[in-house]
């Protein structure tokens, strides 16, 4: 299955209203401003999108919003992963109706499964769907880490065809591009890590710092892609204050703090997660500044 979801990816925050439900107007308004700055597609409800404490209505809704909005002009790309087989096969048939582009399936989380569980269970979601399958490796917060060859196995399914690859492990990226076939694009999971992963091969980054500096970010990648290292680099280093504040406490609470100053009312988090704390609050405010977005 030959696909191109874009090489900046942005995994899109959910706005909130005051009292904590989601905000759909402003789903679509965020979609087509990050569509407008840069970015080649969109991740909904994926971790940034603070996918845990929202319904499968709620996901549902948000995929449909934003296909609405920016479908046909920007890749949608639905978080329908889970630590349940089942329940990941339910979302991702009711996305594939709502008209996404592509799913994006995180490794169970918390239950821990061996590689033959991971294999399995990747295999009977995207063998349950005609939408091509971008995996999510992230044992930071999953607790397991897909490993290369387990992925080698997956990439001769048909529709998956991506992973987005954030165990910070430059040797598994290494070893991922050397196992997979070219076609198989792999993702950046980490805004800091973008440039040296495409070093090894990856095709871009699902990105969190994209809502407020995308353009920058696309002309990094632009410009590594065109052969002007020099330039990436510098452009990586310039943005490297804001990749880490961005990172300052759990993502996403840096970002949307970021977003509600730069105007766009993306709102508050649902327990578990709270806001940025005054000093933090500062340090983004500080880096925002350094770089003359406020």
């Amino acid at each position: 299955m030959a696909v191109d979801f874009g090489r900046l990816l942005t995994a899109m925050v959910t706005p909130f209203t005051k009292d904590l439900a989601v905000d759909y107007q402003q789903a679509r308004k965020l979609a087509r401003y990050l569509v407008q700055n840069g970015s080649d597609g969109l991740v909904v409800c994926g971790t940034t999108g603070e996918s845990p404490t929202l319904s499968k209505e709620e996901k549902v809704e948000l995929f449909r919003a934003v296909v609405e909005e920016v479908g046909g002009q920007a890749t949608v790309i639905a978080g329908t992963g889970s630590y349940s087989t089942a329940e990941s096969i339910a979302l991702t048939q009711a996305a594939e109706k709502v008209g996404v582009d592509g799913v994006m399936l995180v490794a169970p989380y918390y239950n821990k499964p061996s590689q033959e569980g991971l294999y399995e269970h990747f295999k009977a979601v995207a063998t349950s769907t005609n939408l091509p399958v971008m995996l999510y490796n992230i044992p930071g917060r999953t607790s397991v880490n897909l490993l290369p060859q387990t992925v080698a196995r997956l990439a001769q399914i048909e529709n998956i065809v991506a992973i987005k690859e954030a165990s910070g492990n430059m040797d598994q990226v290494s070893e991922l591009r050397r196992l997979l076939p070219d076609h198989f694009a792999i993702y950046s999971g980490d805004d800091s890590l973008t440039l040296p992963m495409m070093a090894l091969g990856a095709k871009g980054v699902v990105s969190v710092c994209s809502h407020v500096v995308g353009p920058r970010m696309k002309e990094m990648i632009n410009a590594f892609t065109a052969g002007n290292t020099t330039l990436a680099m510098q452009i990586h280093l310039e943005l490297y204050p804001l990749f880490k504040v961005m990172f300052i406490t759990t993502n996403p609470v840096p970002v949307k703090a970021a977003l509600n100053l730069l105007g766009h009312q993306v709102g508050g988090h649902r327990l578990p997660l709270v806001e940025a704390n005054p000093q933090e609050k500062e340090a983004i405010k500080n880096t925002l500044a350094s770089l003359k977005l406020i």
